[in-house]
């Protein structure tokens, strides 16, 4: 197939790419992003070689149909999206023209050039809160979106359904719980916690610290998204969970252990507005239809993780520095 993965050089995108490019080295794998802060061409050093890199814009129609056109693509696998909740909460804008914007253009587009299967891959976070008690988020479960970040991905979750019940046009959604792993961009939780605590910096822990997570290694999400885009069934939400809840404050005393360093690093600051109190995947569906579970126990999903941040140094100092945002240029654009 000829398959157009969308923000690959982001988080999970560049592991779903690298997985691929593994599992089924005849595929033409073509990478759209636009390269916006998250998004990182050193994620995917090693491969460009073998893919093709198109540096791009989701919300630019003439771009998303000469991509289309161009590399003649039969299928869309879509992570490109802003993700990270606090940003959202203060500009939600971007997450609107991205999120929702940039995911209208895509399906128009390929919907005009005829693709024959489009995965859009969503979050746990649209169905929004539950309590202690509450039994987990089915596909069945309501949406109710908390955050203008799950909000905006709600909204592109409604305009995915709409194309299918409309045009009959082959969308599949898949909602993941949290992710972790390598090539993570550093605001974000597990990151964060690993390479403060090998710097001896403290460890902002948001409020109590007892908000819950199901944490699920990048590398099974992908293994997922693979399953849901070979044999899933057209129109279809599927959830993937790694069915490992925990607190936040668990995963960053597990962190502290992992690296060696004391829980005195633990620093309490002020919650964070709207923060949801617990997220719980049931993933009894995508394991009954498509056969698909997690293959990776937690503990030893963020040994492999901090494991790698210790071993990739350059990664993440490229990242503090900024020179990451001009790997393009320096290694790439002149090839192309």
């Amino acid at each position: 197939m000829n398959i157009l993965i969308t923000g690959g050089a982001g988080f999970i995108g560049s592991n779903f790419v690298r997985r691929r490019r593994r599992s089924a080295p005849n595929d033409r794998l073509i990478v759209l992003d636009a390269l916006t802060y998250a998004g990182n061409l050193g994620n995917l050093d090693g491969l460009l070689g073998e893919i093709v890199f198109v540096k791009g814009d989701i919300c630019d129609a003439a771009k998303v149909k000469e991509t289309l056109a161009e590399h003649q693509i039969e299928t869309v696998v879509h992570f490109a999206a802003e993700s990270h909740v606090d940003r959202s909460i203060l500009g939600p804008g971007a997450f609107v023209r991205t999120n929702v914007e940039g995911t209208v253009t895509l399906l128009g587009e390929a919907r005009a050039a005829k693709v024959r299967r489009f995965v859009h891959v969503s979050t746990d976070e649209v169905y929004g809160d539950l309590s202690a008690t509450d039994p987990a988020f089915t596909e069945k479960t309501p949406l109710g979106p908390r955050s203008p970040y799950s909000a905006s991905k709600a909204a592109s979750d409604h305009f995915v359904h709409a194309w299918f019940e409309t045009y009959h046009f082959p969308t599949l959604t898949t909602r993941c719980s949290n992710n972790y792993g390598p090539y993570q961009f550093p605001e974000k939780l597990i990151p964060l916690m690993i390479l403060n605590a090998l710097e001896d910096k403290d460890l902002p822990v948001y409020g109590d610290g007892q908000n819950v997570r199901d944490w699920i290694h990048v590398e099974d999400h992908c293994a997922a998204v693979e399953r849901v885009l070979d044999q899933g069934k057209d129109g279809e939400v599927y959830n993937i969970g790694g069915m490992s809840e925990r607190t936040n404050l668990d995963m960053v005393k597990a962190i502290l252990k992992g690296v060696g360093k004391p829980e005195s690093l633990i620093h309490y600051v002020k919650d964070r507005p709207g923060h949801d109190r617990r997220y719980a995947i049931d993933g009894a569906k995508i394991e009954r239809e498509l056969g698909w579970t997690p293959a990776r126990r937690l503990d030893e999903g963020l040994a492999a993780t901090i494991a790698w941040y210790r071993a990739n140094p350059a990664w993440w100092q490229a990242i503090r520095s900024g020179e990451y945002q001009t790997w393009y240029e320096r290694n790439y654009a002149a090839r192309t």
